[in-house]
């Protein structure tokens, strides 16, 4: 009996390339070249190694050039049939990208960069389906499933083993399908209990519930895995109204708040540089922990000029600081005293568990959530790094791998501010105080370069701007660019870094059904009483 999962398919023979750039292979008569898409993969038979790799371009040629300049009359369609595969001819581009032993093949083996090509009329075929399996692994506890090859059922895997060691990037434009592949990668992390999660949630889509355009709610975290994830609120009555009774309601300080965190809002408040110092000659005048309130209680000019006297500053400078600061007084969630949402966070993620900060009606507020992102990173970090140190020293258990999920991450990690906040220090030490990055963003392209460079692995969907595809693809091979310019405007993303072995093009996995509630091993009666037949249309758009 064949084993539907080994069969390939010919579908033509090497006849040119080179290592790189890519590999020629003229198309069989047989195949057609309208069923090979840019993105999909083959498989190339060598002498002693079997490549893999996708199809970068696909493209037509002949044997005689006046078929070009003065085409034959082809109504006869045998006469078409007689010049195709003969005269005319389709060919493919392929990216050798893996090679595979030919014979004996296991999982254990793994596949291998290629650093060789395959010799003229080399055999190439259609990749099957254990062919991937073997490639991006099989889903258990360390590798998810995070969607499709195109035209295919495989599943393609991510190793989160080595997705969670390093900060990360979801990329695309608005519309495209970030926040579902970030809920799917989330719950992947969840669920390998390889790291925990602490999530920025800006617009409220990740804890009890999420959207989508056109049709029901989605199931949040808390709704699917209410043991292993706690929702913090920083806005308690939009919590309540939408169902939701928050697990800890987030207050800060005003004498919490220090001039690293106002250094950080410096563009969002078009702060001036002399304006930003001067916040550090205000904790050194009032002391750390009554210098913003102290500053913020000045009224009157006269007391400002005094004040800017005393501090060397310029009398311009000070009232403008005042004038841009005095927005916190807006904010519900800042009072005058000192709370514990710092260690409320801690205690669950050492847990295990996973957090996700709510930021209700203030999400739609930049400087809110900049300041209440960076203030509550910077402290655990702090913390993350003394229990390292107290680990190595004393040879305990060192903390649980932390991911830190942030949207709009162009707001922290401009050129500019990239060296001054705490995100684009964890981005440059990498992973070694456990803590790393999932960064969510649709404009790649403010973000700090070597920032970028940091993020091992990229997840995109489609983008047009070419500015943010130069940017998600700086340090990758060019043929990419057309890959992602490809995409479908949903549920399609282009994957690649070190959570992957090669580049690929995925239709992600579905994400709002009970169907995908239950592909998650969840048998709650109240995850299962959704609708089957969910309109899934809405969600995603009809497949192409």
């Amino acid at each position: 009996m064949i084993d539907e999962q080994i069969i390939r398919l010919p579908i033509g023979i090497v006849v040119a390339g080179s290592l790189s750039q890519g590999i020629l292979v003229k198309l069989d008569q047989t195949a057609s070249i309208e069923n090979i898409k840019v993105g999909s993969f083959v498989t190339i038979e060598g002498l002693q190694l079997r490549f893999f790799g996708r199809v970068s371009d696909v493209s037509l040629g002949s044997t005689d050039p006046t078929i070009s300049t003065s085409p034959p009359t082809v109504n006869n369609p045998f006469i078409a049939q007689v010049l195709a595969g003969t005269a005319t001819y389709g060919t493919i581009h392929i990216i050798p990208e893996l090679t595979i032993p030919s014979h004996g093949l296991t999982i254990s083996d793994g596949p291998q960069p290629a650093k060789t090509i395959p010799a003229h009329f080399s055999k190439v075929s259609q990749a099957s389906e254990r062919d991937i399996e073997l490639v991006f692994g099989k889903e258990d506890q360390k590798h998810f499933w995070i969607g499709n090859p195109l035209d295919m059922e495989t599943k393609v895997c991510l190793n989160l083993e080595e997705f969670v060691k390093r900060s990360n990037g979801v990329f695309g434009k608005t519309g495209t399908g970030k926040t579902f592949l970030t809920r799917l990668l989330l719950i992947g992390i969840l669920q390998s209990g390889l790291a925990s999660n602490l999530v920025f949630d800006m617009h409220s889509e990740y804890g009890w519930k999420g959207s989508r355009e056109g049709g029901k709610d989605v199931k949040g975290m808390k709704q699917l895995f209410s043991s292993k994830v706690a929702v913090f609120s920083l806005d308690e009555d939009h919590s309540k109204r939408r169902g939701l009774s928050p697990d800890y309601i987030v207050k800060i300080g005003f004498n919490e708040i220090e001039p690293e965190d106002i250094q950080t809002l410096s563009e969002t408040l078009n702060l001036t540089d002399n304006a930003t110092q001067a916040t550090y000659g205000l904790e050194r005048k009032y002391g750390a922990e009554k210098w913003l309130t102290s500053f913020l209680n000045l009224e009157s000019k006269e007391d400002l000029n005094e004040l800017a006297n005393q501090l060397g500053e310029h009398e311009a400078t000070i009232a403008s600081l005042r004038r841009r600061l005095g927005i916190l007084k807006r904010f519900q969630f800042l009072d005058e005293k000192s709370h514990d949402g710092v260690e409320q966070i801690l205690l669950r993620l050492q847990r295990g568990m996973h957090v996700v900060l709510e930021f209700g009606r203030y999400g739609d507020n930049s400087e809110a959530y900049i300041l209440v992102a960076n203030l509550l990173t910077r402290r655990i970090h702090e913390r993350y790094d003394q229990m390292r140190l107290t680990a190595e020293a004393t040879g305990g258990r060192k903390p649980q791998p932390l991911v830190i999920t942030i949207e709009e991450a162009h707001k922290f990690l401009t050129p500019r501010l990239a060296g001054q906040t705490i995100f684009g220090k964890i981005a440059r030490e990498d992973r070694k105080n456990n803590v790393t990055l999932l960064v969510v963003d649709q404009r790649p392209s403010g973000i700090d370069e070597e920032v970028m460079s940091q993020l091992v692995t990229r997840i995109t969907c489609l983008l047009d701007n070419a500015k943010d595809i130069d940017a998600v693809l700086m340090g990758q091979n060019r043929d990419l660019r057309s890959v992602l310019a490809r995409l479908q405007t949903k549920q399609q993303a282009l994957i690649f870094g070190e959570a992957v072995p090669m580049p690929i093009v995925v239709h992600t996995r579905e994400y709002g059904s009970s169907q995908s509630y239950e592909s998650f091993g969840l048998k709650h009666p109240d995850v299962l009483k959704a609708d089957i037949e969910s309109d899934l249309n809405d969600l995603y758009g009809p497949k192409i």
